[in-house]
């Protein structure tokens, strides 16, 4: 076949169309000029993979930052500050952020970033689960460790030392947990009992908050900023061991869930723009995103989770698969990183909430 090096030479050499008009060159960081942390992350935008869904992340939460710091407009009919609404339901300002994260962002030192956030009142609606609170006011009893993800089970049993990861938590430290929250349940079933008290995941949270009274503390700076901590399922956890023992010792606390959905939903219903800010899956992140359901959808949103969407779980889908739901607006730009969000969170945070907001000293 004599034409077999031109077929060849039509085969490899095809031509291409042009670019899409914006199309942008994938560059990386130039180390020749030095060490500049914020150029070697803003750099990442135009790294490809991860780092550009990256610097896509660190866009979109910027774009939601903006908007809270612009002036909440006036109320449409003329009143002020909406003093119609309950407590709940009235807009903090002009996008309200909902941050939501697996419990072990808090057994890792991810915690002291989300101090930061919401000891800054950077955030506005938190969403956890039961470990993300236990182990929050653990640590202001005793520490956790650093170990090896390849520590063995059976030796950690008999040493009494529970693993999480290549994370280690002595055993004593929950038993600390029990001594200290037991006389609490029983503090707070006598005010239900004497005072009508009525007692919902995110009311018992905030006392705990207030409880622990530990500046290293996540619920202790929720407590003293009003930043609602919502968890529907309290009880998956030490804590809920605690409910356990404490209903057999001093049986009749009632933890109310519903009028925390009904709080939840209000504060992203009556909010004038959302974003969220969602750190691995399961039950917060479909938490958050339903509460967005309510108003038709979240404004702005990053996920940042390991998981991939093949199995039909909503822990790893892509924000798109939200967008079908009316949990993400049809119009948003929502960004998916596909990270373990140790590594990621704090940049994201550096290359954002710290670089937008004044610090409290």
């Amino acid at each position: 076949m004599a034409d077999v090096p031109q077929l060849v030479k039509d085969a490899l050499l095809a031509s291409s169309e042009p670019m899409p008009p914006g199309s942008e060159e994938v560059r990386g960081y130039d180390f020749s000029n030095g060490v500049d942390y914020h150029a070697l992350l803003e750099s990442y935008r135009t790294t490809g993979f991860q780092a550009s869904n990256f610097g896509k992340a660190v866009v979109e939460i910027n774009n939601m930052i903006k908007r809270k710091l612009e002036p909440l407009p006036a109320p449409e009919d003329g009143t002020s500050n909406c003093d119609y609404l309950d407590p709940g339901q009235r807009p903090i300002d002009n996008c309200t952020i909902f941050l939501g994260f697996t419990s072990n962002m808090i057994s890792s030192g991810v915690r002291e970033t989300i101090k930061y956030l919401v000891k800054n009142n950077m955030v506005d609606c938190i969403a956890t689960t039961a470990g993300g609170i236990e182990e929050d006011l653990i640590k202001c009893m005793a520490p956790s460790y650093l170990g090896d993800f390849s520590l063995r089970g059976v030796e950690l049993r008999k040493k009494g030392i529970n693993r999480i990861g290549n994370l280690l938590v002595p055993n004593n430290n929950y038993c600390r947990l029990e001594e200290w929250i037991l006389p609490l349940w029983d503090k707070m079933l006598e005010e239900q009992n004497t005072q009508g008290v009525k007692w919902t995941p995110s009311k018992v949270i905030s006392r705990l908050g207030k409880e622990i009274n530990h500046p290293d503390s996540v619920c202790y700076w929720a407590y003293k900023n009003n930043i609602p901590i919502f968890n529907p399922a309290l009880t998956d956890g030490a804590l809920g061991d605690t409910l356990y023992f404490h209903s057999y010792k001093n049986p009749g606390l009632v933890i109310d869930i519903v009028e925390d959905i009904r709080k939840m939903n209000n504060i992203s219903v009556y909010a004038k723009n959302t974003g969220m800010i969602i750190l691995g899956g399961g039950l917060m992140k479909h938490h958050i995103c339903n509460a967005n359901l309510m108003r038709n959808g979240a404004d702005f949103s990053v996920f940042v989770n390991t998981g991939q969407e093949f199995d039909g779980s909503d822990s790893g889908a892509r924000p798109d698969e939200a967008v079908s739901w009316g949990k993400i607006k049809m119009t948003a730009s929502p960004v998916k990183v596909y990270a373990d969000a140790s590594l990621v969170f704090p940049l994201l945070v550096a290359e954002t909430f710290a670089r937008s907001f004044k610090m409290d000293n």
